[in-house]
């Protein structure tokens, strides 16, 4: 799960609230106190992008390949997890500083952060109740993003086969953030 940003206009640094369960590409609204939230309702209007991940379990950074922990004859059973190259506070990314980095003004970035998405570049993209693009228009219908290249293999930059002579991060879709 992850966000590369492209190019973007705001790097914006906010506090988030606590107890938040936020991955990098998540897009992210103020609560009444100026803290950050995830989006929750279809078709509202975010403040931005989460460029930083706030969770206790997964990583919001790419990764290409497993890593497997625990395997021994421990009696524990093992566990398969994407390898990335920096866990920071066992995935708190905004735990030393209680904020977190938000894009918004604009900006071009591929994410694999999608909800429902049919169509073809140049559709319109809206935020669903888990803080995810989509296709599908709902609630205040608020359009935040223009898709721009639709879903499909994005490459690592690690040798391979898979995409234009890399290995593949998975699923990625490019899209011009309006917000």
């Amino acid at each position: 799960m992850a966000l590369i940003p492209l190019y973007f206009v705001v790097a914006d640094h906010i506090a988030v609230e606590p107890g938040q369960e936020i991955i990098e590409g998540d897009f992210v609204k103020l609560n009444n106190d100026g803290e950050v939230v995830i989006c929750d309702t279809a078709g509202e209007l975010p403040y931005g992008v989460a460029g930083d991940t706030k969770s206790t379990s997964v990583s919001g950074l790419p990764s290409i390949n497993d890593a497997t922990i625990e395997a021994g004859d421990d009696g524990v059973e093992p566990q398969t997890k994407p390898f990335v190259n920096r866990v920071s506070d066992s995935f708190d990314e905004t735990k030393a500083s209680g904020r977190i980095t938000v894009y918004h003004s604009g900006g071009k970035f591929a994410t694999d952060q999608i909800g429902t998405i049919v169509g073809n570049p140049g559709h319109v993209l809206y935020v669903n109740v888990s803080g995810k693009l989509t296709t599908t228009s709902a609630g205040a219908a608020n359009i935040i993003a223009i898709m721009t290249k639709a879903p499909a293999d994005w490459p690592s930059g690690v040798p391979g086969t898979d995409v234009h002579g890399s290995m593949s991060l998975g699923t990625y879709m490019e899209y011009k953030l309006l917000i």
